[in-house]
């Protein structure tokens, strides 16, 4: 079977995932036989997922279109923010790797699905099933076809994804912190200090009174130190998102 040409040339953030010697520039792909451009802008590392809009010979096409011998593809991320379409709110599943991330995430009151221990097609039907995006490190596991919404995450320093996530998808409005627990997932309730009491230390006796308990897992929170550092961290981002250029 003789073997077709197309060139690509990737946009934006999508030269992230490519080699270094495929960014910012025109560069060719042999296939043979009936290709979608799905499958050979995959073949180069770049999820679907990561994908917006797609020209073929400078006329819009759809993941689906069959390329063809001689094609100039040119591949482009999508407009940020990017609509979710896990409801009114933004519901996520992530990684075993993302175990902070995960944590920070709930403290913005987000919805997030986590396991240290969750196996990769677990991830893919979890986001398919319950309507999650799907964030992660992997990009394999983002190119699986159950997957229609996830996000190949960049940064590496926690904080820093946080940004990166509250950025991509519009999140800075819808930041409700303190409301949710960061170990299980929960929506929290109120708790008078005497149900709590037998939990607490002596010094949190003392000089706390107002608290908040899991109901799944029994975790209790009161307004402690962390409690003020994290106000700070949310006032940054806050403020970041305010910024000219943000």
């Amino acid at each position: 079977m003789a073997y077709k040409t197309a060139c690509f040339h990737f946009f934006g953030s999508l030269n992230d995932l490519l080699p270094a010697d495929k960014r910012q520039v025109d560069f060719e792909i042999e296939f043979q036989g009936d290709q979608s451009v799905k499958h050979l802008f995959e073949s180069c590392g770049v999820p679907h997922t990561e994908v917006g809009r797609l020209t073929a010979n400078g006329a819009p096409v759809d993941q689906k279109y069959i390329v063809q011998d001689g094609d100039r593809i040119e591949v482009h991320p999508p407009v940020l923010p990017i609509a979710y379409e896990t409801g009114p709110e933004a519901r996520f599943v992530l990684d075993n790797h993302l175990g902070k991330l995960a944590v920070y995430l709930r403290l913005l009151g987000f919805d997030v699905a986590y396991r240290n221990n969750f196996q990769d097609e677990e991830l893919a039907q979890v986001s398919s099933r319950e309507r999650r995006i799907l964030l992660t490190r992997d990009r394999r596991l983002l190119m699986r076809s159950l997957v229609t919404q996830g996000y190949s995450v960049r940064a590496l320093e926690p904080r820093q994804q946080v940004i990166e996530i509250l950025n991509r998808y519009g999140l800075y409005p819808a930041i409700t912190p303190f409301g949710r627990c960061v170990h299980c997932n929960a929506l929290l309730q109120s708790a008078p200090k005497e149900e709590v009491l037998e939990r607490l230390e002596p010094l949190t006796r003392l000089y706390f009174d107002e608290f908040q308990r899991c109901p799944a897992c029994g975790q209790v929170y009161w307004q402690g130190s962390h409690f003020e550092h994290m106000q700070e961290f949310i006032a940054g981002l806050r403020q970041g998102a305010e910024e000219p250029g943000s």
